[in-house]
């Protein structure tokens, strides 16, 4: 599949810096992830896989997020074989139990209810291909999240303003969530649904530096 002509781009006058390299495919349509990557000022194409995350079989959290980006990559990179391309994978996990995004607004909430009362863990899996020589690099992040115990009458007025579909707990944290994170101990952006500093590690093992001219 040729890569489209209309991708990412930048303001004119807005000082955002734009790295141009090969071309980039973002093999994931979460609207966090490619706010984060418009926001570096890198190009690049968004690819839905339309891939159901599967958590079951893996046996492990990071098996699980590493898994199922790996399996998101694999399949954009069958229909951009030139690309370098980004999968990625976001869950939550507290009291041994494994929450993804939900699959219904009431599901939501109780996934939510049960969060703000237990301290948990975000893992999120990255999975980059690069280019013809289909070289394969995988890496992931965790980190740990402690918010205000919400009622179910917060809950409600929150859903009433977001919608939790394909956020991994049915919540963010760069939106009205933010109100009842108390604080994090880790990565930021992996909370988002892509830890930047890991990924800007694997593309230099593909050979680009994106902090370079």
């Amino acid at each position: 599949m040729p890569i489209p002509a209309s991708t990412s781009t930048c303001v004119e006058g807005s000082g955002v810096w734009i790295v141009t390299v090969q071309e980039i495919i973002l093999a994931s349509k979460s609207k966090a992830r490619r706010q984060l990557l418009e926001e570096t000022g890198l190009k690049f194409y968004v690819f839905d896989t339309k891939l159901e995350e599967d958590f079951k079989h893996y046996g492990s959290c990071v098996k699980a997020v590493v898994g199922n980006a790996l399996e998101k990559a694999k399949k954009a990179s069958a229909e951009f074989p030139s690309g370098i391309i980004i999968g990625a994978d976001t869950l939550c996990y507290a009291d041994k139990k494994i929450i993804g995004k939900p699959k219904s607004l009431e599901e939501a909430r109780r996934n939510l209810r049960f969060l703000s009362r237990h301290p948990h863990w975000v893992y999120t899996g990255l999975a980059l291909i690069g280019g013809s020589k289909g070289k394969v690099f995988t890496a992931f992040e965790k980190s740990r999240i402690f918010m205000l115990p919400l009622s179910d009458k917060q809950i409600s007025g929150y859903f009433s303003k977001i919608s939790p579909k394909d956020l991994a707990g049915g919540f963010d944290i760069r939106g009205r969530g933010a109100f009842f994170i108390r604080r994090i101990e880790g990565c930021f952006y992996n909370i988002v649904g892509l830890p930047l500093s890991k990924l800007y590690v694997l593309f230099r093992r593909v050979g680009i530096d994106l902090l370079k001219d």
